[in-house]
């Protein structure tokens, strides 16, 4: 029997990783589409020799060098149409190999861009993560890693939360984490009552 598919998506800062993790803890297997992508740009990952082709110096020692693809994205407008050409048919690929080896009754696929990508036609369901925006900036801010300039580019390319939250299944307001177990706990139950009715 195929196992459920809920996607998992939500803008940067959303509570995406948090929530993953408790499906995780409750047993469920997750793929993730931020960690295929590092995996794929490690070194000997089967992203090294296309991304290099690409751009030369965005590999440093064997592998893909985030900062310098950021750097090339930044100053090249036709860089980022020409690089996701190359990583996301890698992704998707990671995507399937995942699903044909995982035996569960509920997998979560993690996507961030899973509607900008339309990637929602093959979920069985897809969960919106979402909070307020002052709250989603604070978290993105306290990390440390992004000015708040970047953030502000990073969701000029993400989809409206009002629109995501139009197309999703289910929505989670991940305010607290004791409620998001409960929220994800009673998700589960519902998908596997739902499945089994």
């Amino acid at each position: 029997m195929r196992s459920f598919r809920l996607g998992l998506t939500g803008s940067i800062g959303m509570g995406k990783s948090t929530t993953a993790a408790l499906f995780a803890e409750e047993g469920v297997p997750v793929w993730d589409a931020d960690a295929a992508v590092h995996r794929l740009y490690a070194r000997g990952g089967a992203l090294v020799a296309p991304v290099g082709a690409l751009c030369p110096a965005a590999v440093l020692e064997g592998a893909v060098d985030r900062g310098a693809l950021r750097d090339w994205i930044a100053a090249d407008p036709s860089a980022l149409p020409r690089l996701e050409a190359v990583v996301h048919p890698a992704v998707a690929a990671d995507r399937t190999a995942f699903l044909a080896r995982t035996q569960a009754d509920i997998v979560l696929l993690d996507i961030p861009l899973l509607f900008e990508k339309g990637s929602e036609a093959e979920m069985d369901a897809v969960l919106l993560v979402t909070a307020p925006p002052s709250l989603q900036r604070a978290r993105v801010l306290a990390r440390g890693a992004m000015t708040a300039a970047q953030l502000e580019a990073i969701l000029a390319r993400q989809m409206p939360d009002r629109e995501k939250r139009a197309r999703a299944t289910h929505i989670l307001e991940t305010l607290g984490l004791e409620a998001a177990r409960a929220y994800v706990r009673a998700l589960i139950a519902h998908i596997l009552e739902s499945a089994h009715a």
